[in-house]
């Protein structure tokens, strides 16, 4: 399977040329995309194709008619008599007209019930159950690579001495044929040196501080934090007011109202570049080490990110469900007079998000990495030397990683497609930043260690699904459905499609399932996850100490080899 693994010669040159940091975020970006192919499949196989299955087949199929009143089922997203040419481009841009009633929206799929010789198919309680699993299978993905990854942590180990040890006696591949391939291991054991040394100087540098510097450090570090989380928050003041007045302006037309349905993305990017880089800039006075400081760079860029999406979805459903305070929401439950399906709005906003963030990244790429390194390669004087090459910088790209996910778990109730659209987006976002990386940019002054990073990679991927998941949840439990269009038309809230399908079904089913949530059934479950549990820990203790004996005797092996090596 190896020899068949995505981009596996490419992973192997980019860790030999740039070291394991930079390597394990392309490594990351592969497991993104797998991951959103994958899901992809699964949303097409039990929606996507089911939908258009039954649309072309509409004789065998049942339709539930929506329920409410009359002004609450008005939708009709058709634009009527000529239209310009350049407007399809702009419906493309922002998922309006032709793009809004299409199946890449909630609004375009039916409640429709397929019977057909003994053959049942409920199209609302797939697409809930569907979108359910899909969280459930990206979450078991992200944990399980996160156990891969903390077992290499915990086998290659975190102590200088014992991986100077480990990368002299066993690091060397001696099944590495050729110059190029030498030259490739050889500079990857030079990277893993350079961060074991590195991290070891500021550990001497930090024991040796007195306490009054090392009140002072922390003080400072605190003070630094404070304005940190300052600029953090007007950023999320900024989001709020560009989106209220982006919803005021839906409806403009032309060049101008393109710029309007984008302002919220524009403030959003404008925002994840600028008060990141500030805190950047922050950081250097901090004096953490590298792979600190990598992970407190992600903490706050992530922090900043995650919750500024979630400013912008509480402002949406603010908008759309009006807390059910205005007159708007009184007839509907919802704001129908400015939002006749407002589940495809917010999944409008997530497709802009995600086409705009990729959009910046090919921008960036072309107008700015590939005429810097045209700048400082044919011009020398003294401002190309001072700029340079730029580096790799890896935190603010995983950071665009984790939040370009975020946003398709965010969206992907209410636009199905945008597992497939974050495909093809990063899968030519890896050659992309491949070109950049072995045409624009230059090794690191200052590495990290790859292992830990990975980890921390991933914890940050699980925090945003974590706010996607609320997103999700908030969704099918408490905002009424839109009646004039989508699965769910016809009831008052997503979830009520489950104990509706679930009286649905024979008594002996149903039995089964009430056996299967009650005490007598849960109680002896527990039980034995209990006693499974024990054991995997005690095992886990086991190669723990196994493990923690290996190292204290591969570094009294190294001491002898050292002790030997000075005699002679």
């Amino acid at each position: 399977m190896s020899y068949i693994a995505l981009w596996r010669k490419a992973l192997h040159k980019i860790g030999g040329h740039f070291g394991g940091g930079v390597q394990s975020y392309f490594m990351f970006l592969r497991f993104l995309v797998v991951l959103n192919f994958l899901s992809f499949l699964l949303i097409a196989g039990f929606i996507f194709i089911p939908s258009i299955v039954f649309r072309s087949t509409s004789n065998s199929n049942m339709t539930v008619d929506s329920t409410g009143p009359e002004a609450c089922r008005v939708y009709d997203p058709n634009l009527q008599g000529l239209v310009v040419f350049y407007q399809y481009f702009l419906d493309l841009l922002s998922g309006t007209g032709f793009m809004e009633y299409s199946y890449m929206f909630y609004g375009y799929y039916n409640n429709t019930v397929a019977e057909s010789s003994g053959f049942h198919y409920n199209l609302p309680l797939a697409y809930l159950l569907t979108s359910v699993f899909y969280f459930a299978f990206c979450l078991i993905c992200i944990i399980a690579r996160m156990g891969s990854a903390l077992r290499i942590a915990v086998a290659t180990g975190s102590g200088a001495a014992g991986s100077y040890s480990k990368m002299v006696f066993t690091g060397w591949d001696y099944g590495c044929q050729g110059y190029r391939a030498t030259k490739l291991k050889q500079k990857s054991i030079h990277y893993q040196l350079q961060v074991d040394l590195e991290e070891e100087r500021l550990q001497k540098k930090a024991l040796s501080l007195t306490l009054g510097q090392t009140v002072g450090l922390c003080s400072l570090r605190i003070f630094l934090m404070l304005v940190s989380l300052a600029l953090i928050g007007g950023a999320f003041f900024g989001i709020f007011q560009a989106t209220v007045f982006s919803q005021a302006k839906v409806g403009a037309e032309g060049i101008l109202g393109l710029f309007w349905v984008y302002l919220p993305s524009i403030v959003i990017t404008n925002r994840n570049f600028v008060v990141p880089f500030m805190c950047d800039q922050i950081a250097l006075f901090e004096r953490y080490s590298p792979s600190t400081t990598i992970i407190m760079a992600l903490f706050r860029s992530v922090f900043l990110r995650m919750i500024s999406l979630g400013v912008l979805l509480f402002t949406l459903w603010s908008q759309i469900t009006c807390f059910k305070e205005s007159k708007d929401c009184q007839l509907c439950q919802y704001n129908n007079k400015e939002y006749p399906l407002g589940e495809t709005r917010v999944g409008q906003e997530m497709y802009k998000l995600a086409l705009f963030d990729f959009l910046i990244t090919i921008a960036m790429l072309i107008l700015v990495e590939f005429p810097r390194r045209l700048f400082v390669d044919h011009c020398s004087c003294a401002l190309t030397r001072w700029v340079g090459r730029q580096e790799f910088l890896v935190p603010p790209n995983v950071l665009g990683l984790v939040y370009g996910q975020t946003v398709v778990w965010t969206g992907a109730l209410f636009c199905p497609l945008l597992p497939l659209i974050n495909t093809l987006k990063f899968f030519i976002l890896f050659y992309c930043k491949k070109v950049t990386l072995f045409s624009n940019c230059r090794p690191a002054v200052k590495t990290f260690r790859s292992t830990t990073s990975t980890i921390f990679f991933l914890v940050v991927l699980l925090f945003g699904w974590g706010l996607a998941l609320v997103a999700m949840i908030y969704s099918l439990a408490q905002i009424h459905p839109s009646m004039s269009c989508g699965p769910f038309r016809s009831l008052t809230m997503m979830w009520s499609i489950v104990p509706k399908t679930f009286y649905t079904l024979s008594l002996t089913t149903q039995d089964f399932i009430f056996y299967m949530g009650s005490q007598a059934f849960s109680i002896p479950l527990f039980i034995f996850s209990c006693v499974v549990l024990c054991y995997v820990a005690a095992l886990a203790a086991v190669y723990g100490k196994s493990v923690d004996l290996l190292k204290a005797q591969l570094k009294l092996v190294s001491d002898g080899w050292g002790e030997k090596s000075y005699m002679t």
